[in-house]
């Protein structure tokens, strides 16, 4: 494959846009749902369906991806993702009056673009390690503020649309947000890729992997980093409307508008400057004040002080999973693809515990969600103890496990 006059700067670019593409993939169609409701007489308990649908879809190619994407390459997984990501979107302006049953028309749509918003999550860390760089933490970091500044421009394009344009015409915006994987894929076609084998040598096996106390302790890392971001990132909208008495739509842009904002300022920052802060005391003072913020937000009395916490979790979880990310990087250099694919496994699970446990929780104690929001506490608390523990591991050497 010729690489034209594409360097590695071209293949960061478009691994920051596939980040984009994935936060066009989870925050699309839920601003959908009404209007899917409401066009194919599908009731919202049905239609929620399709967000648990999509991340299971996404959790079981994190683990298929441990075996398949090294003998399938990097290129060609990245191409064949961007591709179903397209297709997925699509799919959704056209397969529901192909099916017989308008949902499962939708369902398969998103199963489509799951598939591809998996292979996403689970490549794109690696293929941006990978590249020649003198800053990989802070590129990393960068990386993952665009699926935040993706998903922040999602919901204020659509919106802007919506109000503009009008939300019976959601398949032409459909089509034009199609265009960014499918020009994105394009791209994959042609920038020079070097995978983690070729810059590391063989990765590690799993019995290599699971053996290891640093790998457990990382796993660790990236479940709380999940649970700890999505535990309030789920329940923004709702804090918003109950305590400041907004609308659905407000309490969205409030809610998880802010969050994902505050989480892109932190990426960002240290995307920016992290060459001057290390990472293992930031992710530390950050996961401390995240405990803070889940305790104001829990605590306060005060609406207003409990929803300017749930902005404060955002801000202080940015750095968690891009940060874990990079330290697996560095403690774990022979990992491999494997490594990065079950650390993608271990977020997502935190991403369905966290929210679980708040809802859980809540229920128990009459909706009594301060009280679920102050229980989910626990996954910062434990990231803090990670921390300590991987500091510990490597206080003498930073070299393979």
């Amino acid at each position: 494959m010729k690489h034209l006059n594409f360097t590695y700067k071209n293949t960061i670019f478009a691994c920051f846009v596939g980040y984009i593409v994935q936060g066009i993939v989870n925050n699309f169609i839920p601003l959908l749902f009404v209007t899917l409701r409401d066009s194919y007489g599908i009731p919202l308990s049905k239609i929620t369906l399709l967000i648990t649908v999509n991340f299971a879809v996404q959790l079981f190619v994190d683990l298929a991806s441990v075996k398949v994407i090294d003998k399938i390459g990097y290129r060609t997984s990245m191409i064949i993702a961007h591709i179903c990501a397209a297709l997925g979107i699509l799919g959704l302006t056209f397969l529901p009056e192909l099916t017989p049953d308008p949902f499962f028309g939708i369902l398969l749509s998103v199963i489509i673009y799951a598939v591809g918003g998996g292979v996403l999550e689970v490549l794109v860390s690696p293929i941006v390690e990978s590249c020649p760089s003198e800053s990989k933490e802070q590129t990393m970091s960068l990386l993952h503020s665009f699926y935040c500044w993706g998903s922040v421009g999602v919901v204020l394009v659509s919106t802007l649309y919506f109000n503009t344009v009008g939300i019976e015409n959601w398949r032409i915006l459909a089509c034009i947000w199609a265009i960014v994987p499918i020009l994105n894929g394009i791209m994959f076609l042609f920038v020079p890729i070097t995978n983690l084998e070729e810059e590391y040598g063989e990765g590690m096996s799993l019995r290599e992997l699971f053996s290891s106390k640093l790998f457990l302790i990382l796993l660790l890392m990236m479940f709380c980093s999940g649970a700890s971001e999505l535990a309030v990132a789920q329940w923004a909208s709702a804090f918003a409307e109950l305590g400041l008495g907004v609308s659905k739509t407000v309490g969205d842009l409030a809610g998880p508008l802010v969050f994902a904002l505050m989480m892109a300022v932190t990426r960002t920052f240290y995307g920016r400057y992290g060459e001057k802060i290390r990472l293992d005391l930031f992710m530390l003072v950050s996961s401390v004040a995240c405990v803070g913020a889940y305790l104001l937000a829990s605590l306060s009395s005060s609406p207003l002080l409990s929803l300017i916490g749930c902005a404060l979790v955002g801000l202080t979880v940015g750095i968690m999973w891009p940060g874990s990310f990079s330290r697996a990087a560095v403690v774990l250099r022979r990992g491999g693809t494997a490594m990065f694919a079950l650390l993608a496994l271990a977020g997502d699970l935190g991403c369905s515990a966290g929210p679980s446990l708040v809802g859980f929780v809540s229920d128990y104690f009459g909706d009594n969600m301060k009280l679920g929001i102050l229980a989910a506490v626990v996954f910062p608390l434990l990231m803090v103890l990670a921390l300590i523990l991987m500091h510990k591991s490597t206080k003498n050497t930073e070299k393979d496990s």
